[in-house]
């Protein structure tokens, strides 16, 4: 894999294949969700992490950099700042 990225065809029902080694190095397994973003002409597609980094909630979460905190710890880095 390079820094130029892969080209891959799409099928006829809109889909593609994500390269194994692209798999691998991202850590996206069968059965994973992913997130797919527009970003401006750019597609973003990750890994989907639906709860919370830090307790695991799957309820009120946020996100903040590529990870998702509930809003209960959210109150809780407040009260401690």
């Amino acid at each position: 894999m390079n820094d130029e990225g892969i080209i891959r065809n799409l099928d006829n029902m809109g889909r593609i294949v994500i390269p194994k080694e692209m798999r691998k190095v991202l850590k996206v397994m069968n059965g994973d969700k992913v997130r797919i973003i527009k970003d401006n002409n750019t597609v973003v597609i990750k890994k989907a992490a639906d709860n919370c980094f830090l307790c695991g909630s799957e309820n009120n979460l946020i996100e903040y950099k590529d990870v998702y905190i509930c809003k209960k710890c959210v109150k809780e880095m407040e009260r401690r700042v």
